[in-house]
């Protein structure tokens, strides 16, 4: 198992030798960028390279117009993939200058200015290649307050928050029965159901040809034909056993982590991807897994009363995660650097 992961984890970092417009650094750069994490694995950006800046931009084609059709899953993963680019600028010896610009009523981008001077590295720039999703069941051991105590203090970008609420407390077992509700809808929705079962790569043929999506070695599932895989796969996609399979790995989870935003806005979902990056990268260095549960956020029926009657303000929950300790899954494919570069 751990010969399989390097392996995978060798192949996300396969890029082009040719170097971006003469800039073997922006290179290094946009290759940290797209570890970030994204829904379904679906990596939903592009770059836009010029002598002294990065544009990352939405790739729409990636979308998931079932379970984010308002886009907010989608620019928080780009709001991830900058909060990597700067840290692999600061790395390099450029100082990054972030700015959300809109571009129309729905599409915004992220011009990262990259300035070459004396700049201090940020420790968490280690933990770009080994942060994962581990969507396994983790070994049922509490995260100590001292190392939560750590964790919270990463800096939450502007209109952002998060908060932690340990296994056994009133809100985990509330947002417990939430992720429940969720999944009893979801599971009902085929809609929902053909668009995810369209991202599972259910064998190496598949991984190869894509390099995204949800790969049955990061699931813990065999290989099998893409026909067999989908039917055994729908089988299983059905509330009660849904909901069985989320018992187990919430009943053996630490905390979970809720992410909100105060508004709502493309601007603050990209600032949480940028908060929630950071996250990831800490709780990576302390040995933390993580996975999403996300049915909360995405049902907006769920989401609505989550906001009424448990967030602080009234602030709008738009991410959850479960945390813990557990073994490392084999790593997601990535594309190539010189795929998501455009003129």
């Amino acid at each position: 198992m751990k010969t399989l992961k390097w392996l995978i984890m060798a192949t996300t970092m396969i890029t082009t030798n040719t170097d971006i417009a003469g800039q073997p650094d922006y290179d290094g750069m946009i290759r940290a960028a797209i570890q970030a994490p994204s829904g379904h694995n679906a990596q939903p950006w592009k770059f836009h390279v010029d002598s002294s800046s990065i544009e990352i931009v939405p790739d729409f084609s990636k979308s998931l117009p079932v379970v984010d059709e308002n886009h907010r899953e989608m620019y928080i993963s780009l709001g991830c993939a900058v909060e990597n680019l700067c840290l692999a600028a600061k790395e390099k010896g450029y100082q990054p200058s972030p700015t959300i610009q809109q571009k129309d009523d729905t599409t915004f981008s992220i011009l990262v200015g990259l300035t070459k001077e004396q700049v201090e590295p940020d420790p968490l720039f280690q933990a770009i290649e080994t942060r994962q999703t581990n969507r396994d069941e983790y070994n049922s051991r509490m995260i100590d307050p001292d190392t939560i105590s750590m964790v919270r203090e990463v800096e939450e970008q502007e209109g952002t928050r998060f908060y932690m609420y340990p296994r056994g407390s009133n809100m985990y077992q509330t947002l417990s029965e939430y992720i429940y509700r969720g999944n009893a809808i979801q599971m009902q929705d085929k809609a929902f159901k053909k668009e995810l079962l369209s991202w599972i790569r259910f064998n190496q043929k598949q991984i190869k040809e894509t390099r995204d999506g949800l790969t049955h070695e990061a699931m813990g599932t065999p290989a099998t034909p893409g026909f067999l895989g989908k039917m055994i796969v729908g089988m299983f996609l059905k509330p009660d056993k849904q909901n069985k399979t989320d018992r187990k790995k919430l009943e053996s989870s630490s905390h979970l982590v809720l992410f909100t935003t105060k508004n709502n806005t493309p601007r603050e979902w990209i600032n949480l991807g940028r908060t929630l990056e950071r996250f990831l990268l800490k709780t990576t260095t302390l040995g933390i897994a993580n996975a999403y549960m996300n049915p909360p956020c995405e049902v907006n029926v769920l989401a609505e009363e989550l906001r009424e009657s448990i967030t602080e303000n009234k602030e709008y929950p738009t991410l959850l995660l479960r945390i813990g300790y557990a073994d490392p899954m084999p790593y997601s494919p990535r594309r190539a650097v010189d795929s998501v570069i455009v003129d």
